[in-house]
């Protein structure tokens, strides 16, 4: 048995070895925007074999952690060097700047033109509408809803609002994309239009924002299953401060998410708002039953 254990260990010591190989190589050579096949010869692996291990250790695929490493060298270069964006894409080891918007759009929920300019030439719009939880502060662009947010305040709303989105052109418009979003505290949830969403986050973010939506309407789940869920089992604390940074309440569920004791744990707009809401869809999915029943 504890022969079986020493090659276990000895085995994960050679694992690691070779994922931190991989990634000190992708780290410096992701302008030449390495094929999984090049990385896995790299450390003596199958394709196959290196794609199942890079995940199981890093709890993404190769090609997304070589998005991440690349997607932040150009910010960085837009921001900080002021490049164009066709200098950008050439520096990155993009084929072309269509490449480089392809990938802010999927990971940064925006174009490296508005990534830039923080903003600048956005156009967003915002409502305050009332909600049987509380007032609420929901802007949404062309693409879709950017930021939900129960409020107290409107004016402390607003500027956190301004904050997001430091120079873009704001104006009070309740547009057709809000109006089909705050029907889902109106209308039979099967009767609703697809609500569609423009989010910035970074890539960890997006992938846990992406696992609330799977949550079912009037079903619960906790920290630890949303950890599994995006590959990170280990990453329970990450996963809690990605959920607390939620933009967009409620069409986003993080209020689905509760602690393994059973506890309602924390909220962004508060525990009793929290409670509130998956009361509220529980009944909601109780009164749907009995119709059908």
């Amino acid at each position: 048995m504890l022969h079986q254990i020493d090659k276990m260990n000895a085995q994960d010591t050679i694992n690691y070895q070779r994922i931190t190989e991989a990634i000190d190589y992708i780290q410096t050579h992701f302008k030449s925007q390495p094929s999984l096949e090049e990385l896995a010869e790299n450390v003596h692996l199958s394709p196959f074999h290196f794609q199942r291990l890079f995940k199981e250790w890093v709890g993404t695929s190769p090609k997304k952690f070589l998005q991440f490493i690349s997607i932040e060298y150009a910010k960085k270069m837009l921001k900080e060097k002021q490049m164009t964006l066709f200098e950008t894409a050439s520096e990155t080891g993009l084929s072309g700047t269509s490449r480089l918007h392809d990938l802010f759009i999927k990971i940064e929920g925006m174009t490296p033109a508005e990534f830039k300019n923080g903003g600048q030439n956005l156009a967003i719009n915002y409502s305050f509408s009332l909600t049987p939880f509380g007032d609420i502060l929901i802007a949404s662009t062309a693409k879709g809803i950017c930021y939900l947010v129960f409020i107290e305040d409107k004016e402390l709303a607003l500027s956190e609002l301004y904050n997001q989105f430091p120079n873009a052109f704001f104006k009070q418009n309740f547009d057709v994309n809000q109006q089909n979003a705050l029907h889902i505290f109106r209308l039979d949830w099967e009767q609703l239009k697809p609500i569609k969403l423009h989010l910035n986050g970074s890539g960890f973010q997006l992938k846990v924002w992406e696992s609330l939506l799977k949550i079912p309407m009037g079903c619960l789940t906790t920290y630890g299953s949303i950890a599994k869920l995006v590959d990170q089992p280990k990453a329970a604390r990450a996963i809690g401060s990605a959920i607390g940074s939620n933009p967009i309440a409620f069409l986003i569920p993080c209020h689905r998410v509760i602690q393994a004791t059973g506890k309602l744990g924390g909220y962004r707009w508060g525990i009793n708002r929290k409670s509130a809401l998956i009361g509220w869809e529980a009944a909601k999915i109780n009164d749907h039953l009995n119709i059908d029943f």
